[in-house]
């Protein structure tokens, strides 16, 4: 069986690097994709944010944690790991009270994509907007 999943977008949060039972590195960090339309009747804009959940191993980890920081952007490809419990993605509950979900992937491969943002400026709209984002409990 082969399973793939690749995808592009921007970091949520500074990747967290932890070490194995083995000593093997791994690095944890949320992945924000949007998708943008206009819709068609009304004209109004909307927007909808999958958040992925990557871990990696290796250098692999150890360069993601050394190069890679909140609102960088990223490719990602790798295979989706499902929730032990569901057989889906995970599943939480956001500070409002409504359901979200997050996929995990487990990453082969992590391309490092842009420029590092220098100040909040340079950050994703939807990084800025802090009273509008979603947040992922871990």
């Amino acid at each position: 069986m082969y399973s793939r999943t690749e995808f592009i977008g921007h970091l949520g949060g500074d990747p967290e690097l932890r070490h194995l039972s083995d000593g093997r590195p791994v690095a944890n960090f949320s992945v924000a994709c949007n998708w943008a339309w206009t819709d068609q009747e009304t004209g109004v804009q909307t927007t909808e944010t999958t958040w992925f959940r990557v871990s990696t191993f290796g250098r692999t980890a150890e360069a993601c944690n050394d190069f890679l920081a909140k609102g960088r952007q990223v490719f990602v490809e790798g295979r989706l790991r499902p929730d032990p419990k569901t057989g889906g993605p995970r599943i939480y509950q956001r500070r409002d009270q409504t359901a979200g979900a997050s996929f995990e992937v487990s990453a082969k491969r992590v391309v490092f994509l842009g420029s590092k943002p220098a100040s909040g400026d340079d950050e994703p709209e939807f990084m800025r907007k802090d009273e509008e984002r979603e947040e992922i409990p871990f």
